[in-house]
């Protein structure tokens, strides 16, 4: 189906728009993979409860519920890629914890911008080896939709989200890392991952 590009800069990271309209029965609630993303969505939904609230609110709400649905070390060293490997010990939990504080921020700050919308949760879930894929259909308040399908490890966390199918989550943050990490290593990384979230902390809110 069409998608807006207004949509697709919604949920290029995350599927954000909640609505508990499905039935329990079609959320295969037997797989531990689809717990994973039920769980998230439900952090999602009661961080929407009031409304969306301050960016800072919505990072606290939501940020444990990242933090037990996602597997970030995994995240960031594929994001990173083959120059992971040459960083030091303390290099890679530095750069891992600011990927962790970003993304978190990333995906509070776009929940705002899907409020009011609905999702619903394919029953049927994909197995690609050790990986199983937890497909989603989000519909924005608008009627705009799009299929968000999130890539579930073995230990049952989220390692990647793929928006209609090929949109990488982790594709465009390793793109998005590939100048800083040319230009100054895993300090260089650190530094513009911190400066993301910083601005969009220090953003001021859209009227």
């Amino acid at each position: 189906m069409r998608l807006t590009r207004r949509l697709a800069a919604a949920l290029i990271a995350a599927p954000l728009a909640l609505s508990w309209l499905v039935p329990v029965s079609s959320w295969a609630a037997d797989d531990p993979a689809v717990q994973t993303v039920r769980d998230l969505y439900a952090a999602f939904a009661a961080a929407l409860k009031d409304g969306p609230g301050p960016l800072p609110a919505r990072v606290e709400a939501v940020g444990p519920a990242l933090d037990k649905a996602f597997d970030f070390p995994a995240m960031t060293r594929i994001a990173v890629g083959a120059k992971w490997s040459s960083f030091t010990p303390e290099q890679q939990a530095a750069v891992i914890d600011a990927f962790k504080r970003s993304l978190t921020v990333t995906y509070a700050n776009r929940l705002a911008r899907a409020a009011g919308g609905k999702f619903d949760v394919t029953p049927k879930v994909e197995e690609r080896g050790a990986q199983r894929v937890v497909p989603t259909r989000v519909t924005a308040a608008d009627g705009d939709d799009s299929a968000v399908d999130f890539v579930v490890n073995g230990d049952n966390r989220i390692q990647d989200v793929l928006l209609n199918g090929d949109v990488s989550e982790i594709a465009a943050q390793r793109n998005a890392l590939s100048a800083p990490l040319k230009a100054g290593g895993a300090d260089g990384v650190v530094k513009f991952l911190r400066q993301r979230a910083d601005g969009m902390l220090a953003a001021k809110p859209t009227p």
